[in-house]
């Protein structure tokens, strides 16, 4: 009586070119083996060379295109050498790459973790596990098998091996944990590019005097004048540069719910630890259309929902936060209405940072918010970017360019803020130049960029 297993091998080896004719597919096909060895057999091998690419992983971090491998040993941040601005910040014209969908970028980066352990995703495979994360397979053991219980069984080896190594995301009890947090600025260069060498040195500044987060395109960063191409590359840019030494939170947050979603995948696509989503503006919604528009982007990763009525035009009620509580992806609420609203968080159990300068004092100590979310970190209480804007242009740190409709402060505002300067002592400011006045015709300003 045929075997029926040994003619399927036969017939699926036939229809392979010679040269994928390799060693594995025919030690499958040897009819001395029974079936069960060679599973015990092929299994064996791959837990070997788990083993052994997980050593290396751990001993040597040798890709940094996302920034997650640089988390994998501590040691490895002390071994780190001085900070230096990146190729894309000092040479011109020199773009860094646009990433664009999130399974693309995931499928990037896997790709080259099992080229290191001598696996290759499989897209053409019949077997279906719901998820195009477990259609992985080994070239050394079941590159050429069609569905069988080897391959089920390898693949859900790989699978427990990327949720080990690849992680979920960033852990949300480590952004409930975040005490200070900037509302980056995002400077630019004269033609209204992005001056990435500055916002480097921005960054930079933040983490060595001991900011836990930032917020990228944030209101301070001005998110709401760039294009999204322009706003994920900078949050992708920020990963990569300073991903292992802060935290980095995208505000991928819009009115438009697909909007919302899809910058939100975008954002966590490039390595963002945490999201930031403001609620609807301007075309308001009802109370159920805030809770749905939230359980829309709480499944991709952290987030922290923002409220600030003064520029949505809606404020968000309590209720409709203890409603999206139930998400374990809620980190907290960034809430500027005031301290009675942070007291009433606070005492339910909900992390909460203050988003107002002035009142951040008392929200920390005294009504139990957690830290702040900082617009100038004191240095000039204005509602806007234009304040922080004039005020890092004339201490040197930033070109004085304006994208507009924003437009730097009048000469009065200016000489008074070098007054304050001067007799705060220029040392406990950012920057090494001396602080200036500027005149007007010093300050750029772009319609068109």
């Amino acid at each position: 009586m045929a075997n029926p297993f040994r003619s399927r091998r036969k017939s699926n080896a036939a229809e392979l070119p010679p040269s994928e004719s390799n060693f594995s597919t025919r030690f499958l096909e040897c009819p001395s083996l029974p079936e069960d060895y060679v599973i015990y057999l092929s299994l064996a091998l791959f837990l070997l060379e788990f083993i052994y690419s997980t050593y290396l992983l751990f001993s040597r971090v040798s890709y940094d295109g996302v920034g997650h491998w640089m988390l994998f040993s501590q040691s490895y941040a002390s071994r780190m050498p001085k900070w230096r601005s990146p190729r894309a910040a000092v040479i011109p014209n020199f773009h860094l790459p646009m990433r664009s969908y999130e399974v693309k970028n995931r499928m990037d980066i896997w790709n080259h973790l099992l080229s290191q352990m001598g696996l290759s995703l499989v897209f053409t495979s019949p077997l279906y596990m719901k998820d195009v994360d477990c259609q992985i397979a080994c070239r050394k053991s079941v590159h050429y098998l069609p569905r069988s219980k080897l391959f089920t069984v390898s693949c859900h080896c790989v699978k427990l091996y990327f949720h080990f190594i690849y992680g979920t995301r960033t852990n949300v009890d480590d952004i409930k944990a975040l005490r200070l947090i900037t509302a980056i600025k995002t400077p630019y260069l004269p033609d209204g590019r992005f001056d990435l060498e500055a916002y480097d040195a921005l960054v930079n500044m933040q983490i060595e005097d001991g900011v836990e987060g930032v917020i990228v395109g944030g209101t301070t960063g001005e998110g709401q004048l760039m294009s999204w191409d322009e706003h994920i590359m900078l949050i992708g840019h920020t990963v990569n540069c300073f991903g292992a030494s802060i935290k980095v939170i995208g505000n991928t947050g819009s009115n438009s719910t697909r909007e919302a979603i899809h910058a939100t995948e975008q954002g966590f696509a490039v390595g963002m630890h945490a999201a930031l989503h403001i609620n609807p503006y301007y075309g308001k919604t009802s109370l159920e259309g805030l809770v749905s528009h939230f359980d829309s982007v709480l499944p991709m990763g952290p987030t922290i929902i923002y409220n600030v009525p003064s520029r949505t035009g809606q404020d968000i009620p309590p209720r409709v936060i203890q409603t999206v509580a139930h998400s374990t992806n809620l980190a907290g609420v960034k809430e500027c209405v005031g301290n009675d609203r942070v007291e009433q968080y606070t005492n339910s159990g909900v992390v909460v940072w203050s988003g107002n300068d002035d009142q951040c004092h008392d929200s920390r100590w005294d009504y139990g918010a957690t830290g702040v979310i900082s617009v100038t970190s004191n240095l000039v209480p204005e509602p806007n970017p234009i304040g922080l804007n004039t005020a890092l242009a004339q201490l040197g740190v930033v070109r004085p360019v304006f994208r507009l409709p924003y437009v730097p402060l009048p000469l009065a505002k200016r000489v008074e803020f070098v007054n304050i300067v001067k007799e705060l002592g220029r040392e406990n400011f950012i920057g090494e130049k001396d602080v200036q006045v500027l005149d007007d015709d010093d300050f750029v300003l772009i319609g068109r960029y």
